[in-house]
């Protein structure tokens, strides 16, 4: 019965199976979508290039502090526009930890005012033991004097 009811097959009986077909189908479809932003939204950090030791070491279980090479200030990865924000942020970290410590990741490319200004806007919020990032490898070369 070619042009029977969507309820019944062609005995006239009631159809009770569910066809799960077009379920899997979206299901697949939805998957793949997921999988293909999940690696879009990943969280990073800040980019910045810093400069290179021969000498250094990591500390886990510290507060960053970046600067980038316009001189903004991030705290844990948020950007914060004025360092009022920025200390309140740090001081109440202090508040749950009173032996944290940061380490400041500075551009190669900042200016030596802005990484000093994150050095003691983080001493001011009370951290005292203050660390400077840097990538593993040869020193970067210093600039030849004038």
């Amino acid at each position: 019965m070619a042009g029977g009811s969507l309820y019944q097959d062609d005995d006239g009986a009631a159809i009770t199976e569910i066809n799960v077909t077009p379920f899997v189908d979206v299901a697949l479809v939805l998957l793949v979508i997921f999988m293909v932003t999940a690696r879009l939204i990943v969280a990073r950090g800040i980019e910045v290039d810093k400069p290179k030791s021969s000498v250094g070491q990591d500390v886990p279980g510290t507060v960053i502090v970046t600067v980038d090479k316009a001189g903004a200030i991030y705290v844990k990865g948020v950007p914060y526009p004025d360092r009022v924000a920025a200390k309140a942020t740090l001081t109440e970290l202090v508040k749950r930890d009173p032996n944290a410590k940061a380490i400041i990741v500075g551009d190669a490319g900042a200016s030596y005012g802005a990484i000093y200004g994150a050095i003691e806007l983080t001493k001011s919020a009370g951290i005292e033991t203050i660390s400077l990032a840097n990538d593993p490898g040869p020193a970067t070369p210093l600039a030849p004097s004038p």
